[in-house]
């Protein structure tokens, strides 16, 4: 057998002439391209035909022999026998392999998201504004961090997360949020997605059912999908999560994902009444209710609604925030806080399962919101948004008509803009990506059966200054889709071109 083509042209670069044969020895091993048995020639042999050294071709057999590739005795060196395909010829052995591809439930939740350009474009979704970041106070709070770290936060944090942010988290939501909580039922978790993920897998067993708000977030789909849960979808109307009697006879819960301080996407708000209600039927169903409070640090109009949390003392509720819109996302940074009775069991059981760290993150957040920092940050930025969402309103009804229907303007940093059945949002997203535009359709958050047409249009970081020329492209857009005689006045003023 000739063994010229171990050493063949094109020969990469910077790559050493013995790690290049040994590559290619094991490649022609494991393919099947030489057979086991296959006897090798004598290392002085193969360094002769191969011109180099014979200390190369020794490094790849002593290296592949080591590794159970080859077997060597006095009668030479030859292919271990290994569970390696037999290949008719090398080349059939390359195009026969069967496609490699990722399991049904994640191509699943990659179907599921919704279409979306990431970045700062105008009206996308979920990007607050790094602008007004109190960088001199939080490099601050990281600087005394580091200056009194100790292995504690070098390693893996405590169960829970770290004590001082605990307590410091725990008297926050006490005074702003009202929850009765002490440090001990606070969980800290590697952001919202991370807690939604533990929540999945510590409250309920492979094949349970859990809720989930139709249209809703798509990410907790995701998250209780890849925990083997059977999700079902329930219809949200004017007050948020709506089950009928049908879900809860037909689908009984284990879980139940809401967010009813402020429905993601459309903003609606549950009332109190309903709010009760979900928990007594919650309770009767043995089932959990997964409350994730989303945004509502930047309420307009009054106080929040109190949280299902600290509604009923035995209520069966876990309550989740993060910081990645108060803060940075890439904080990830976030929060779990459980009723007494298993918060403990909870984070023993999430420190098994996810070996957290972020100590000196942590340690630098608790500092940040024991001095202030937070609180003042937080009232900044609510004001901030709330003149951005004044202003995009205004120019919304200015552009559309007083006709026009928005929602979820009382928190967050998102509205909804409803459109008419004839204006298929899909379409307008795909106008507005082509105008440079970051807006989401409604649609794509939705399973059927439900009914959603209009588009989600983030403000986060959209300057005031910016709103009209945005909302031009916009009207464009809509205009585009078929949208000229649902709102005869969209786009009086000259509307861009694509931008190339």
């Amino acid at each position: 057998m000739e063994f010229d083509w171990l050493l063949a042209p094109p020969l990469p670069d910077a790559v050493p002439r013995q790690r290049l044969l040994y590559r290619r020895l094991r490649e022609a091993i494991l393919s099947g391209r030489l057979p086991p048995g296959t006897r090798l020639p004598a290392s002085r042999s193969l360094a002769a035909s191969l011109g180099i050294a014979r200390n190369t071709v020794l490094f790849a057999y002593e290296q592949l022999a080591a590794e159970g590739c080859l077997e060597a005795d006095r009668q030479g060196t030859r292919v271990a026998r290994l569970p390696v395909r037999s290949a008719v010829s090398f080349d059939d052995a390359k195009t026969a392999r069967a496609p490699q591809q990722l399991s049904a439930r994640a191509a699943d939740m990659l179907e599921s998201m919704p279409v979306g350009e990431e970045g700062a474009l105008p009206f996308s979704l979920g990007v607050q504004d790094y602008s007004a970041f109190p960088f001199r106070a939080w490099r601050a709070c990281l600087e005394r961090a580091w200056r009194d770290v100790s292995w504690r936060q070098l390693g893996y944090t405590r169960e829970g997360g770290d004590p001082v942010l605990r307590e410091a988290l725990a008297g926050h939501l006490t005074s702003v949020r009202g929850l009765p909580v002490d440090a001990g039922q606070v969980v800290i978790t590697s952001g919202a997605q991370a807690a939604l993920d533990l929540c999945a897998r510590l409250l309920a067993d492979q094949g349970e059912t859990v809720w989930v708000e139709n249209p809703g977030y798509i990410a907790a789909r995701a998250a209780f999908s890849l925990a083997g849960l059977r999700v079902h979808d329930v219809a949200v109307d004017a007050e948020g999560l709506a089950p009928a009697e049908g879900d809860w006879r037909d689908h009984c819960p284990r879980l139940i994902m809401a967010t009813p301080s402020h429905q993601y996407p459309t903003g609606r708000v549950m009332s109190l009444a309903r709010r009760l209600a979900l928990i007594e039927r919650a309770q009767q169903a043995g089932a959990w209710i997964v409350e994730d409070d989303y945004n509502s640090e930047f309420r307009r109009g009054g106080p929040a609604p109190p949280a299902l949390f600290g509604l009923q003392s035995d209520a069966p509720v876990v309550y989740l925030g993060s910081f990645s819109k108060t803060l940075y996302p890439g904080l990830r940074l976030g929060y779990a806080v459980l009723p007494r009775a298993v918060a403990a069991d909870f984070a023993r059981a999430a420190a098994m399962a996810t070996r957290a760290g972020q100590g000196v993150e942590q340690r630098a957040l608790a500092d940040f919101i024991l001095r202030g920092h937070y609180a003042a940050h937080l009232r900044r930025m609510r004001a901030r948004y709330a003149a951005r969402q004044a202003a995009l309103r205004a120019a919304l009804i200015a552009a559309f008509g007083e006709q026009v229907e928005l929602s979820g303007g009382e928190a967050g940093l998102h509205l909804v803009l409803w459109l008419p059945d004839e204006v298929p949002d899909a379409e307008v997203l795909r106008h507005a990506a082509a105008h440079g535009l970051g807006a989401q359709a409604l649609s794509g958050f939705t399973r059927p059966p439900a009914e959603c047409n209009g588009l989600v249009l983030g403000y986060g970081n959209l300057a005031e200054g910016a709103i009209a020329e945005a909302i031009d492209r916009l009207a464009a857009a809509i205009r585009a889709a078929g949208g000229r005689s649902s709102y005869p006045g969209a786009g009086a003023s000259a509307a861009p071109a694509p931008p190339a």
